[in-house]
């Protein structure tokens, strides 16, 4: 049986419809921005709030949160493992810059990703879902 990592993640839009997508140091993939809760963090808002934070700079605005639902895929950096995500459309004050352990980020079509190496979370739920 597959271990799992439940995490909390991020659909940002750009005023153009896109979608901002992170890549992690050492990896190719591209993913929505997040990450697991940590023990002092209130709920899943909370937990975005403090990762867009330490890994894009910004400031999520919890006003206009909406919960996208829970999605299951295998966990693109970690194999073997299946992601968890429960997911948010969100919105951000302030620019978005790689930090952490962010590479890169890059905005998106969410209808027309291109050939970027995508998570499968990403590609096939979630970015359809804002398409």
């Amino acid at each position: 049986m597959a271990r799992r990592i439940e995490i909390v993640a991020a659909m940002i839009r750009d005023p153009g419809g896109r979608v901002l997508l992170v890549r992690k140091r050492g990896s190719e993939i591209f993913q929505q921005p997040g990450g697991k809760r940590d023990p002092d963090d209130l709920d899943d808002l909370h937990t975005l709030a403090r990762e867009l934070e330490e890994e894009l700079g910004c400031a999520m605005r919890r006003e206009g949160a909406r919960l996208l639902g829970r999605f299951s895929a295998p966990a693109a950096n970690e194999p073997g493992c299946v992601v968890e995500a429960v997911v948010y459309e969100v919105m951000v004050d302030g620019p978005c810059e790689a930090r952490a352990e962010i590479e890169t980020l890059c905005w998106v079509d969410p209808a027309d990703p291109g050939d970027l190496p995508i998570a499968r979370l990403s590609r096939e739920q979630l970015l359809p879902l804002l398409a």
